[in-house]
């Protein structure tokens, strides 16, 4: 008797446990749509009035299609295989000029913040073409590198390589001083000191810089693309106007809107990785 009395007093705990945990859950996906919600309304509206505005006669139809026509104009340019195309010589030339903008600009602002000495000689140099706006100076790298690929990489390592630069910098500069000092007092070589702290408190700035970057390496090799390239989204947002094409047009300039906003959620998403010991203010 007092066996089956506490098989079900487990049972009815077990099931108390199932139905907290569905109760959870619920409560999870309800705040998950919430927040879906409050992050797409102000997009759905804007798409809504792109789509009416057109139609109703508020606009010129002739110079901004409806959002219908500039998808089914994407969709046909997926189809024929232009999109991919274009689409995959933007990537690689974005992604060549960010990756070497990472691989010099990380080491050198973290020398740079770190060591006092690599600062005194650097800095003036920096501030230097710090200020000199990158398409400022596309000509130069179309003189020099000519029309090809290089050119466009070179411009885009330029546009990513001062974000990435000046905050690896302040990263470094910026940590916690209380926290320099207890490693010290514990015995911590420079070297350990640089690899166990200095490196891991920096890393939140450093992502604003990479996030930074990301960015200028989209607008910048659209620009470039635009003056003197065969190829690539901002070739055919140049060649689609030129022609009129508008819906065409308006669809190379979505793509470029899209392809940026899901590199900036992917440094987003690898950020929260690398940093989830940081604790947030929600937190």
């Amino acid at each position: 008797m007092a066996k089956s009395a506490g098989e079900a007093l487990v049972r009815l705990e077990k099931s108390n446990t199932a139905g907290q945990e569905r109760g959870n859950s619920l409560q999870w996906s309800l705040v998950k749509l919430h927040r879906g919600y409050k992050a797409s309304i102000a997009i759905l509206v804007f798409l809504a009035v792109w789509e009416a505005a057109p139609r109703l006669g508020f606009v010129n139809v002739t110079f901004l299609p409806p959002l219908t026509e500039v998808l089914s104009a994407w969709w046909q340019l997926v189809v024929s295989g232009d999109f991919a195309d274009h689409a995959k010589a933007s990537l690689g030339r974005s992604f060549g000029g960010f990756f070497l903008a990472l691989l010099v600009s990380i080491p050198l602002g973290l020398a740079i913040g770190w060591w006092k000495p690599v600062a005194q000689y650097l800095n003036p140099l920096l501030e230097l073409f710090r200020n000199t706006a990158a398409l400022a100076i596309l000509p130069v790298f179309i003189l020099i590198l000519g029309l090809g690929e290089t050119s466009k990489i070179a411009i885009v390592f330029y546009a990513c390589a001062f974000p990435l630069l000046l905050n690896t910098i302040s990263g470094v500069r910026n940590v916690d001083p209380l926290l320099i000092k207890s490693a010290r007092s514990m015995g911590l070589s420079s070297v350990s000191l640089f690899r166990k702290v200095i490196l891991p408190a920096s890393v939140p700035t450093i992502f604003v810089g990479i996030r930074q970057a990301g960015a200028s390496s989209i607008l910048v090799l659209v620009a470039a693309e635009m003056v003197g390239a065969k190829s690539g989204l901002g070739y055919l947002i140049q060649y689609t106007q030129f022609s009129f094409q508008i819906p065409e047009m308006y669809a190379g300039i979505v793509s470029i809107s899209v392809i940026g906003l899901i590199i900036n959620y992917a440094l987003v998403y690898l950020e929260k990785k690398l940093t989830a010991w940081k604790q947030t203010y929600s937190e």
